[in-house]
């Protein structure tokens, strides 16, 4: 289980909590089950629907407690600190936890710029800090913050992106390059496996003219978002967990296959990728690929019964057909 999950739990044990709560980045524990769930990560959040828990889409209202498991980035966890604060009940409480190597101590600090903490609890090589809004909050850092979640253009692109996303500030390299050895000549039905905020699926069909449709399957609700908006034409989208498999089967598929877990290296997560792309290609059908060189993807396909082909081996990064 997730430590960071684990010592937010015993901090709620260890002081009154008042409910109803709502959870953002919820994952489900037996502690916190009974809390309203918000997850944009669907294979988490079909983790709290089975434990029971009540999904939140876009939460609304008012919480006496709200607790808050935030993601990667610097960002995306002071953008999360104003959203909790505006849904904040008068004289409630928010409960942040997080693992001491991904800044615990620093977001603790940052948090507290705003009002004073309550208490702080360590356990597990993680922190969970709270602060309540019985007075007011510092009205300049909140709109600082407030500011960090606004939709924005990746630089010298007309891409939108937000904060939490992959590849927030640049086009990630791996999918360009994938994106320039894309022949021509596909056609017909495609998908994209993480497609994350579009970039891959939009470069398709402006090179491909042949594509019928591309299916874009992206877990994060919050790319696939920003997907709609930069990815237009024969274009479906599904939030989707990629590795539970697709509905359908297609003539070609894309993918910049993910390798990590939150912070941990998992080669596992690649190879499910390329599991569920085998078992959904049509007869006669391709794989197109972008991988870090030294990830060992081709004895995989090979195990799928696909023949890898190198395409191109630049920057760190190779890509590879499998037919």
């Amino acid at each position: 289980m997730n430590p960071a999950l684990e010592t937010l739990a015993l901090a709620s044990r260890e002081h009154p909590i008042v409910w109803p709560a709502l959870f953002l980045g919820a994952e489900p524990h037996l502690d916190l089950i009974s809390a309203s769930a918000w997850q944009p990560i669907k294979p988490l959040a079909d983790q709290c629907v089975a434990a029971g828990m009540t999904m939140a889409d876009d939460p609304q209202g008012k919480f006496p407690t709200v607790f808050f498991l935030p993601g990667k980035s610097k960002e995306e966890t002071l953008a999360g600190f104003a959203r909790a604060h505006d849904l904040l009940a008068p004289g409630g409480m928010l409960i942040v936890a997080l693992a001491n190597t991904s800044g615990a101590a620093r977001f603790e600090k940052e948090l507290s710029k705003a009002t004073p903490l309550l208490f702080s609890v360590s356990k597990n090589k993680c922190r969970a800090f709270a602060v309540g809004n019985a007075e007011p909050w510092d009205t300049s850092v909140l709109a600082a913050w407030r500011s960090l979640s606004e939709p924005r253009l990746i630089p010298d692109t007309t891409f939108t992106v937000v904060p939490g996303v992959f590849s927030v500030d640049h086009i990630d390299p791996g999918s360009a390059l994938l994106a320039q050895h894309l022949p021509p000549s596909l056609r017909g039905e495609v998908a994209d496996l993480g497609a994350g905020w579009g970039f891959l699926s939009h470069a398709a069909l402006g090179k491909c003219p042949n594509i019928s449709r591309i299916d874009l399957f992206e877990a994060d609700a919050r790319s696939l978002a920003c997907a709609r908006k930069n990815v237009t034409g024969p274009v479906e989208f599904y939030w989707h967990d990629v590795t539970s498999g697709l509905p359908g089967k297609y003539d070609h598929i894309l993918t910049n296959p993910p390798f990590h877990t939150g912070q941990a290296r998992d080669i596992g997560l690649g190879h499910a990728f390329l599991t569920t792309a085998a078992r959904a290609l049509k007869r006669g059908g391709s794989l197109y690929i972008v991988a870090n060189r030294q990830l060992p993807y081709e004895a995989h396909l090979e195990s799928l019964g696909l023949r890898p082909r190198l395409l191109a081996e630049t920057g760190g990064f190779k890509v590879i057909a499998a037919m």
